[in-house]
């Protein structure tokens, strides 16, 4: 099922009696989800995208805007009406049912025409079990389970309806960090299995690249960014992009171009023909550093971390806006033990951005 989000806006009353300031939650959100794709909705805390997925599941009534499944306009629809599976961060399971009375509570409510008979709700609800590999927990209760059996249970209810649209709220953010890895690997094989369209909200950027076929990066409700996982962190549209993708983060300098070439401090260290002279923000991937004892850069070096296939190099530069400075290199390479390191840069990993709006400066 295609979502189709046009010109969505939310906008909350102020709770400060004062000022009466309204807080604007989503701002003129415009966006298309292909039918069938599992989409990140990324960015901090704040940023509106649970808002956004409220919206999509009814939950919430936009101020302005409308949402389309395919080609039917839902914004009024209630929620129970919309073909939607909803999956919370904090799972919302009835501690008195069993797994199989979680699973089927969503199909004993169903009416009318959709109204199913008991046994076939249990094969459904065996089946939805099945797909997230829980059907052999059938009769246990919630506080018998693990976090993550709880969060399969939570995904088999929100699937046994077989929704047109999933939607999960921040699903893996109660769970640890190796069952976190496990869950989203599932949640992948769910999606493609059952080839339902899916939107995934989380604030975890390497969770949102891993498993989304498209991610969306959003600010204070603003749109930053949409693309394919990894076209968005080769090509960061603005400075807030680079700097929330990528782990470690992305390298932030204070740059300036003159004469066609780009200086961080007194060292000019990259071609950057085309671009006017001006102080520009400078933003380094730490994969974009090649240990070379002839680099135009040079670094303080504090300390070399051997981590198995890479080494990180951990440095300083007066110009840099980090405390540190980490750049990835090669477990080969040769690290001489000096008070300085130096640096060529590979120039599709430098991103410039102007000092002000910081947008995107291309060269």
């Amino acid at each position: 099922m295609k979502v189709v989000l046009q010109n969505l806006t939310k906008i909350f009353p102020s709770r400060n009696k004062k000022s009466n300031e309204e807080v604007v939650a989503v701002n003129d959100f415009t966006f298309e989800i292909p039918d069938g794709k599992l989409i990140g909705l990324l960015g901090p805390s704040g940023c509106g995208k649970s808002t956004t997925l409220y919206m999509i599941s009814g939950l919430q009534k936009p101020t302005g805007g409308k949402i389309f499944f395919g080609d039917d306009d839902v914004t009024e629809l209630s929620p129970e009406n919309r073909g939607i599976g909803l999956v919370f961060q904090n799972y919302a399971l009835y501690p008195h049912m069993t797994v199989m009375q979680n699973i089927m509570f969503p199909l004993q409510n169903l009416k009318g025409a959709d109204k199913m008979d008991k046994s076939t709700m249990i094969e459904r609800a065996y089946q939805a079990a099945k797909l997230v590999q829980i059907d052999e927990l059938m009769d246990r209760k919630p506080s018998e389970l693990s976090g993550g059996q709880q969060q399969r249970v939570a995904i088999a209810r929100a699937l046994v309806k077989m929704p047109k649209v999933l939607l999960l709220d921040e699903p893996l953010s109660n769970l640890d960090a190796r069952l976190r890895l496990q869950t989203r690997e599932e949640i992948r094989r769910i999606q493609k299995e059952t080839g339902i369209t899916t939107i995934f909200v989380t604030h975890d950027q390497e969770e949102a690249m891993s498993i989304s076929d498209m991610i969306v990066v959003m600010k204070l409700g603003v749109l930053q960014q949409i693309g394919k996982p990894q076209e968005v962190y080769d090509d960061p549209a603005n400075l807030f992009v680079a700097k929330f993708l990528g782990t470690p983060p992305i390298n932030v300098f204070n740059g300036e171009v003159k004469d066609g070439k780009l200086y961080i401090g007194e060292e000019a260290v990259l071609d950057v023909a085309g671009v006017e002279d001006q102080k520009v923000t400078v933003g380094i991937r730490p994969e974009g550093f090649v240990v070379d004892e002839n680099g135009p850069l040079t670094c303080n070096l504090n300390n070399v971390e051997i981590m198995g296939r890479d080494v990180s190099v951990v440095s300083t530069n007066e110009s840099s806006q980090n405390p540190v400075i980490r750049s990835i290199v090669d477990s080969d390479t040769k690290i001489a033990a000096a008070e300085t390191v130096r640096f060529s840069l590979k120039p599709h990993k430098v991103f410039l951005f102007n000092v002000e709006t910081e947008e995107r400066i291309r060269f």
